[in-house]
């Protein structure tokens, strides 16, 4: 009678760090540079968490949504937002009815939000009532229409793009609509090379064909993995005072933030930043956190979370200055080394 041994985690996260690169491989396909960006839509993919895309028009970012649901074997819907969508158009709706007998009865009708993978493109065309639609789903993962909840589908997540709000025709998102989104992406403009790789691939006639990667249920059971990634008290307590500090009011904040901020990151930003960590160690087959894991999420986890006030931007300070200046400023922990 043949056993066969069980596989270590360390045999598991190397697995899951392959499926990372096959699934960026594939990506890349299509989309032509944007590793940062692409690296940090994996990890909120891998942690259950929501992406905001913000970027001129122009940029990709709903080719990147898009060529990223073909990769995973999952239900993909888009929202095109404008300003005379409806919350309805969201959710879904109640219609009325009536049967062979003469009964009239309501059915509910669900909405494009019943998808796993939901791209809400350009989220800040449309009127901030049709925006709060996604606040329920996004953070309690179900939608309330009339006196009934329905439960979306497992995994669920919200890509959403977004112009710079200087443009015309814009709503910005309100603070606690932000707050449900892990990471807020900037997707820059390319590199000379890249472009030219861009205008070679794209005025071609041929499409890469790209191939699926991952189904729902592993992608939900390597977000169980990625929650067991060890993380030690040096790495929470570093994560604690990095978002402190982002606070005006308090003791620990240092001078250039209670001057040039208004208010800071609250507590779901230190979770994301483990969160975040936790991924990135994961998608590198490590066991876990390390301190430049947090550093290099920290920008797309706290650049919504901190709001510089007038006398910021009047010295040209943006809130990534601050940021930027507190990872330099906040002394990184010494975490004893081990023997494996």
């Amino acid at each position: 009678m043949s056993t066969t041994k069980p596989r270590s985690l360390g045999d598991i996260l190397q697995e899951f760090s392959q499926h990372r690169r096959l699934m960026q491989e594939e990506l890349q396909k299509i989309i032509v540079g944007q590793d940062e960006v692409i690296e940090q839509i994996f990890a909120a993919i891998f942690t259950r968490g929501h992406c905001l895309l913000v970027g001129v028009p122009g940029l990709a970012k709903t080719l990147m949504v898009s060529t990223l649901a073909r990769i995973l074997d999952v239900q993909f819907k888009r929202i095109q937002f404008t300003p005379d969508l409806m919350p309805s158009d969201i959710t879904g709706t109640n219609v009325l009815e009536e049967e062979e007998s003469g009964r009239r009865n309501f059915r509910f009708v669900e909405g494009p939000i019943f998808t796993n993978i939901l791209l809400a493109d350009e989220i800040n065309r449309t009127p901030p009532k049709t925006q709060a639609a996604l606040l329920q789903a996004m953070q309690e993962r179900e939608v309330t229409v009339g006196q009934e909840t329905y439960a979306l589908p497992t995994p669920f997540f919200t890509l959403a793009t977004q112009n710079p709000i200087e443009q015309e025709g814009t709503y910005p998102l309100p603070e606690a609509q932000l707050d449900r989104f892990m990471f807020n992406i900037k997707v820059d403009y390319p590199t000379a090379d890249d472009e030219e790789q861009i205008l070679t691939q794209t005025t071609r006639q041929e499409t890469p064909e790209v191939h699926r990667i991952l189904s729902a249920k592993a992608i939900v059971n390597l977000q169980r993995l990625v929650t067991s990634v060890a993380v030690s008290p040096y790495i929470i307590k570093y994560v604690a005072r990095i978002v402190r500090a982002t606070r005006p009011k308090d003791e620990s904040a240092p001078d250039y933030v209670r001057e040039l901020v208004d208010w800071g990151a609250g507590p779901r930003a230190g979770q994301f930043l483990i969160h975040g960590g936790k991924a990135l160690a994961a998608m590198s087959g490590r066991f876990s956190v390390a301190v430049e894991d947090v550093q290099k999420v920290a920008i797309p986890v706290l650049r919504h979370r901190v709001s510089t006030n007038f006398q910021a931007q009047a010295e040209g300070t943006s809130n990534e200055d601050v940021i930027e200046r507190l990872l330099k400023d906040i002394p990184t922990p010494e975490i004893p080394k081990f023997d494996e």
